[in-house]
């Protein structure tokens, strides 16, 4: 059961204070027993430079990237940390402003520079910011880090030294891509973007990126658009964040929570607002759901819809017995983005914060099911014959399908977000067990196991501790689906702040294994990968 405790806002905004980069690896203390067969690194992504000079950043999603790596040998852990030195890292740290326009603050105009040479330079194209804050995956042999623009950038996982920035456009067609993408057991990248093609015409093409081959050539030269999906509205496409993926499908959820194209072309040079302020609501479209096939690239002329939700993170996706099982988490309509944006603004005032909070909708997580086959001969029927689940399709007049899910977590004050499975081996296939963040009113303060059949839940939580999104690991001679660890960061920053350390759990009983601390602050990270060694 979840212990009721006080929303920690106040503790909470000590997490966004910035922090230095580490000139070299530091050396944890270990107490408990890191198991010996978990090699290799641990690599993180979040906000680590809050303000430059006088100027501050207003939103989390704003602070400049600080790459983050624990590493495991031998029962041993250190920690190291370095800024990535994106294009808007380096032109800040020169300039002493900000530059570059992010999520929530926007980039005023240099002083120095007169208002006829700010307009030629507007007009030579808008400067999209390459803050590769949010998550890092690899391609091939090479590591990235990135956000959700057409920039990524190559990292060095050993040094963590910044190798290049990487544009997407200049090898498909996309104008963005997720920080999510799926990445196959043979290296096989797949991730989905925003395309502004003729006339303003949008659609969301999934790109594929192969492994590498043997000739070595860097795969991103070999990137490919396998399938594009259309857009509900001709001018606003749906913020993406994530997508599904199965053996044979791709699941694309289009959400009402959409960007208006216009206010983004002219926000930098007539309002003087940011990405943030281009968000709007079309709840009346609902949420449409789009399949295609994966091998062929053909969309299926199937029209799911279900009632509004806006959605970051699917859980997981696979086929059963002719239908495509979807497992999400959703917040509520578009009050979350009004709510969960102004909780992440930094410069907010924190009693305000709180009530806000209180009052916000919590994240569901929700099961969907899409049938593959659709006979007109059951109109008005529920389509959906699977023993285990509540989730409905209906066949209405007008040849839509309506779904109507089935609820796998929910609670008045406690969600489960940043999902983790067991991935290499049950992404895309039938499974259990799904790892998240507890968050107490949008404040991580806890880490859940989920057993999606029974309901069932573990719990790891301690008082004024905040935990970062948990990374599954599985034992290299696992048999069963949770045989392994959960490795998380755990900040407190309360009164008489504790050390920051690499929380190790059983990933069976979300007992603790081991907790390696550093004296260091470590501000808040979003997302990760393990590496092996």
């Amino acid at each position: 059961m979840y212990s009721q405790v006080e929303h920690p806002a106040g503790g909470y905004k000590k997490l966004f204070e910035t922090a230095e980069e580490l000139s070299s690896p530091v050396t944890a203390h270990v107490t408990g027993r890191v198991p010996t067969w978990l090699r290799g690194s641990l690599l993180r992504c979040g906000p680590g430079l809050f303000e430059v000079g006088a100027e501050p950043f207003y939103h989390l999603f704003d602070g400049q990237a600080l790459l983050h790596k624990f590493d495991f040998k031998e029962g041993h852990v250190t920690y190291h940390r370095r800024f990535v030195r994106t294009d808007a890292y380096v032109r800040a740290m020169t300039e002493k402003r900000i530059v570059i326009t992010e999520f929530g603050t926007y980039a005023y105009p240099d002083p120095c520079k007169n208002i006829f040479s700010r307009f030629f330079t507007y007009f030579r194209g808008v400067e999209v910011t390459d803050n590769a804050l949010v998550n890092v995956y690899p391609i091939g042999e090479d590591y990235y880090a990135c956000t959700e623009t057409n920039f990524i950038t190559r990292i060095n996982p050993e040094t963590l030294e910044t190798v290049k920035q990487v544009d997407l456009c200049k090898y498909v067609s996309v104008n963005g891509a997720t920080a999510h993408p799926h990445i196959e057991n043979d290296g096989t990248v797949y991730n989905i973007g925003n395309c502004f093609g003729k006339n303003f015409s949008l659609a969301y093409n999934i790109i594929r990126i192969p492994p590498l081959q043997e000739d070595k050539e860097d795969p991103i030269n070999k990137s490919e658009v396998v399938v594009q999906f259309p857009c509900s509205n001709r001018f606003k496409p749906s913020y993406v964040h994530s997508f599904g993926l199965t053996e044979n499908y791709i699941v694309f959820v289009e959400t009402p929570v959409k960007i208006n194209l216009f206010k983004f072309l002219s926000a930098w040079s007539l309002w003087g607002t940011n990405y943030m302020d281009c968000f709007e609501s079309n709840e009346t479209m609902g949420v449409w759901l789009h399949v295609a096939e994966k091998k062929k690239g053909r969309l299926l002329n199937i029209k799911y819809r279900t009632s509004a939700f806006n959605l970051f993170h699917h859980i997981n996706t696979y086929e059963d017995n002719g239908f495509l099982i979807v497992d999400l988490c959703t917040w509520k309509g578009f009050e979350f983005v009004y709510n969960y944006l102004y909780l992440a603004n930094l410069r907010a005032n924190w009693d305000e914060v709180k009530r806000q909070a209180e009052k916000a909708p919590q994240p569901e997580a929700r099961r969907y099911v899409l049938p593959l086959t659709i006979d007109k001969a059951n109109m008005g029927k529920n389509l959906v014959t699977l023993p285990y689940t509540t989730a409905t399709a209906t066949l209405r007049s007008d040849e839509t399908i309506w779904l109507e899910p089935e609820v796998i977590f929910s609670g008045p004050r406690h969600a489960f977000e940043f999902p983790q499975i067991n991935y290499k081996k049950y992404c895309g296939k039938p499974y259990t067990y799904a790892y998240g963040l507890g968050l107490n009113h949008f404040v991580p303060d806890k880490l859940c196991k989920l057993n999606i059949k029974t309901k069932e839940t573990w719990v790891w939580q301690e008082p004024d501790s905040y935990p970062s999104e948990p990374i599954f690991i599985s034992h290299p001679d696992a048999l069963e689906e949770d045989d392994g660890v959960v490795l998380s960061i755990v900040i407190s920053p309360g009164v008489g702040p504790k050390p920051a350390y690499l929380l190790i759990l059983s990933a069976k009983d979300m007992s603790e294994v081991a907790r390696a601390e550093v004296e260091v602050n470590i501000p808040v990270t979003f997302h990760g990968m393990f590496k092996r060694a």
